[in-house]
Parts: C-alpha cells; structure tokens; sequence
C-alpha cells in the first residue's frame, strides 16, 4: 500500500519571499505586478490532472487581494491554511505584533471559504528555539497543527535535534499542539533538506526522489512544499545580493516538469489527511 504524502504550497508572491525583504519593502509590494493567480492556477489544474489534493498555506496579504482565489482552492477541494499575514520572520516580530497578525490572516482565511482553518506555517520556518513563544499563541488562536519547525541547520530556521516526523508537541506554556516538520533525508548520518522548495530546484531530480522513497520506505509520510513563483521563470528580476538570487532564481525553468515527475512518483493529499490517517488528528 503507498504512504499518503502531504502536498503543500505557500501562497505568496515572487516579491515577498524573505531573500528580497531587503530589497522590497511591504510598503512597496503594491507596486508590484501579482503574478501568484495566474500561477497558482497553473498548479491547480496539474494538481486535477493527476487528481491529487493539497494544502494551500496562504498568506493574509494574498487573500486580501485575491479573494476569489482563496474561494476556488478551496471549492476544488483543497485545504487552507494558515501562513501568516505579512511574512515577517516570526523571532523579529513582537508576540503582540505576531499574535495580531495571524488571528488576523486566520480569520480572513475563514470568512473566504467559510469553514475552520486549522494550520499553520510560519514565513521561512521561522518558528525556532528563539521564537517558541509563537507555538502557544497558534494554540490560543484555535490552531490544530503546524508545520513550521525544520529539523535542519540553516541560516534562516531550523531546530536540528527536534523530531523528524509528526508529533504532538507541548508548548512552552503547556498546550498541545500536533507539528508535521519539515521532511529531511539521512545521507551519511546527515540530516538533508529533502522537504521541496528551493532544495527540489537546486538537487538533481533522482536525489529528490530517493530521498523521499527512503522516507516512505521507512513507512512514514513526508511533507513538500513549494510556492506558486517557483513555477514562473518569466517572473520580473529583482536585484538582491548573489546568494539570494540563487536561491530565488535557481532552475525555475526546471521546476514544473520535476513537480510532474513528482506526482506520479508518490502518493499525496493535504496536511489534515496525513495527520487524521496517522492518528494524531
């Protein structure tokens, strides 16, 4: 029998992403052309094609604008969720600056398609030992899981010694709160990013591949992600230091025929129905 993997996608625009927050301020973002409708439209009709639901992790922001969106995601079956309003990195945010925010993009979320949003993921997996006062606030703010925490060293995120695979977390002020962390691949003893992303651009797709087989072989479910952008390789240029460009522009041209192969070489479906089939639900 195939494991169910979780599918997700963070819905932001090419502009937000936390590698150029140097270079385009959230005061500027209006005056950026939104290409996110048009390429999360993209994924939503490869997503029928290979009749596989997912988790569309949303950001407020988006949602403001793009209502009608948020609406069609959800009335061809996949799940929202929750990804902040203004991807700010959670541990440079005040508690109450962070509190505000996401009960604020939660609720935009639910009033659009009428019904709970249960999940959470923070902007750039920010949600690490210096922010996790943020886990008791998703908990107070009627959240069920988060997928937030990356098990990885990074320059960005990162918990490297927490748990590989889902688990009911208690917070630091004692609510429970179910996790789905990132997923990771042991190579040599080394934990490597497999969970998608930039990592699925910038690997070899057969690496990609084995080392998500090898979580799926060890009968556990993995989680992967990628953004709308990540499909878009026309998308307009912005100038940023070396490193970020590489990160952000890396085998663009690539990606949506590696997302092909992906979805026919395992098994998906959304964040609520990995975690309900594992029981931690």
């Amino acid at each position: 029998m195939s494991i169910q993997n979780a599918l997700t996608i963070d819905v932001e625009d090419y502009f937000q992403v936390s590698a150029f927050a140097n270079s385009v301020g959230q005061h500027e973002w209006d005056n950026h052309s939104l290409r996110v409708e048009q390429n999360t439209h993209k994924l939503l009709d490869l997503f029928d094609e290979y009749q596989i639901k997912a988790t569309f992790f949303v950001l407020g922001w988006v949602a403001d604008r793009a209502r009608n969106l948020i609406l069609e995601i959800a009335q061809r079956g996949h799940e929202i969720a929750c990804h902040g309003y203004s991807h700010q990195l959670v541990y440079n945010q005040s508690p109450e600056v962070f509190q505000e925010e996401t009960v604020r993009a939660k609720s935009i979320l639910e009033e659009i398609v009428q019904q709970p949003v249960r999940g959470y993921r923070a902007a750039s997996y920010s949600i690490t030992n210096r922010s996790l006062w943020a886990l008791d606030i998703l908990a107070e703010a009627g959240f069920d899981y988060d997928s937030s925490i990356f098990p990885v060293r990074h320059d960005r995120y990162g918990i490297p010694d927490s748990p590989e695979f889902p688990y009911v977390l208690d917070t630091p002020a004692g609510h429970k709160l179910v996790e789905f962390p990132l997923s990771t691949a042991k190579i040599m003893g080394y934990r490597l990013p497999i969970a998608g992303g930039g990592y699925f651009r910038l690997y070899p797709y057969w690496l990609s591949r084995a080392g998500l087989r090898q979580i799926n072989n060890r009968q556990k479910p993995f989680i992967f992600y990628l953004h709308p952008w990540e499909i878009d390789p026309e998308q307009p240029r912005i100038s940023a230091s070396w490193l970020s460009r590489f990160r952000h522009y890396n085998n663009l041209d690539k990606c949506e025929t590696r997302l092909h192969k992906l979805a026919s070489d395992f098994q998906f479906t959304t964040v609520e129905n990995v975690l309900q089939n594992q029981g931690i639900l």
